[in-house]
């Protein structure tokens, strides 16, 4: 039995908070629901101060990096673009503190959507900041379709972390930056028809991301629930 940690999310936007004005931090209950299921504990790691990541970190055996807010483009050397969403940096700082002391720690990492996104700027990469800026014709963020109806297919590398899902992959999609250039030591091991990578690894550091979001489609497809039990069984 592992324990996992899955990095939590802030909600400080308290005029438009559903939870009665209250700020809170949380995590999709579709992450705490897998995991249990397939007999592992989850505990929720809420954004501290960036010095205090090596704490929490020794709490856990492996992290999470959930999706959310856009990344800032500050971190990747860039102004921000018109179409930028919503950013925290303070998510952002802690984040990359726990990424940095999970890697000391040798713990494996699974990002998920800007956990992917998060950890390529963290290896040196770059996002571009909307869709806008590039030529993908495909439709990458699926609403109004609901979250657990896969909408565009990706291609999956043979022989990587993700060699147990079919070569041609039919995945959900909800976001509207996608990697620009790869960070150093990174691999991505799948992508879209447009071209755009959908998955990245380090073998070597145990780090594993997608794009898409297997959480909200684990409990009707097998092949996303494994992404979960593989992680957490170390098997990746």
């Amino acid at each position: 039995m592992a324990v996992i940690g899955i990095l939590g999310t802030p909600y400080n936007i308290v005029e438009r908070s559903p939870f009665w004005w209250n700020k809170v931090s949380y995590t999709r209950q579709s992450f705490i629901d897998v995991f249990q299921k397939l007999g592992h504990t989850v505990v929720i790691l809420p954004v501290d101060d960036p010095e205090n990541a090596k704490n929490y970190l020794a709490l856990v055996d492996k992290i999470v990096l959930t999706g959310g807010a856009d990344v800032s483009p500050y971190l990747y050397g860039e102004e921000p673009d018109c179409k930028l969403e919503t950013t925290d940096p303070t998510r952002d700082a802690f984040e990359l503190a726990a990424i940095k002391a999970a890697l000391e720690s040798n713990k494996p990492i699974l990002g998920v959507c800007r956990g992917l996104q998060l950890l390529n700027v963290y290896f040196g990469g770059s996002l571009y900041q909307d869709l806008s800026q590039t030529t993908s014709q495909i439709k990458h963020r699926q609403s109004p379709t609901p979250q657990d109806i896969p909408t565009h297919h990706i291609t999956v590398k043979k022989g990587s972390s993700l060699d147990f899902l079919p070569e041609k992959y039919l995945v959900n999609s909800f976001h509207h930056q996608v990697i620009k250039v790869l960070g150093q030591n990174l691999t991505a091991i799948a992508h879209g028809s447009d071209g755009f990578i959908e998955a990245i690894e380090n073998k070597e550091k145990h780090i594993l991301a997608v794009q898409w979001h297997p959480e909200c489609t684990w409990h009707k497809i097998a092949f996303d629930q494994q992404i979960f039990e593989k992680f957490a069984e170390g098997t990746l």
